[in-house]
């Protein structure tokens, strides 16, 4: 930082954006802003100038690889180890064996339960046997705009025009 006192937050900000901009990973917006910070703050561009030497010095070492008989040791070992017990192969895990041991305690506990069977309930008032009445004028039910408009209704007398001898003789 230079000689006056200045807020840190702009530096702890570009801590987290300073590798990306390093590896050249950063976005451009992003770049800029860390120029723009770096161009102004010693501390930081001081910062920036450690990360690079270190990224360098990596850089300059050898890269690492096995060596050619690495994986014929690998695999010779693997050979020697001795082979698992054959009692062990079929043994479910441990957590299989809880969960079968569960489900099979749960389904023995269940099906000791007595069952309930619960009459059937009235609502409203409406039985069984009313129920299955409807269900018997079901038909009629479904027709019942065919027959609200049925013109031949509208020409039969009405119940106040025909008196109870009209009726009974008409029945004879």
């Amino acid at each position: 930082m230079s000689g006056t006192k200045r807020d840190n937050t702009p530096c702890v900000a570009l801590e987290t954006k300073l590798i990306e901009y390093l590896d050249g990973r950063a976005r451009p917006s992003d770049r800029h802003a860390v120029e723009e910070h770096l161009a102004d703050c010693a501390a930081c561009r001081a910062r920036a100038e450690e990360f690079r030497a270190v990224f360098n010095s990596l850089d300059d070492l050898p890269a690492l690889s096995p060596s050619p008989s690495f994986d014929v040791t690998l695999r010779t070992c693997i050979a020697t180890e001795p082979a698992p017990h054959a009692f062990w192969n079929w043994v479910p895990s441990p957590r299989l064996a809880f969960a079968v041991t569960t489900l099979v305690a749960m389904s023995v506990w269940m099906s000791s339960m007595p069952r309930k069977i619960a009459p059937p309930t009235v609502t409203n008032g409406i039985s069984a046997e009313s129920d299955f009445g409807m269900i018997q004028d079901l038909p009629v039910l479904e027709n019942y705009e065919v027959v609200s408009k049925f013109d031949a209704l509208t020409e039969l007398p009405n119940a106040t025009d025909v008196s109870a001898e009209d009726v009974m003789r008409e029945a004879r």
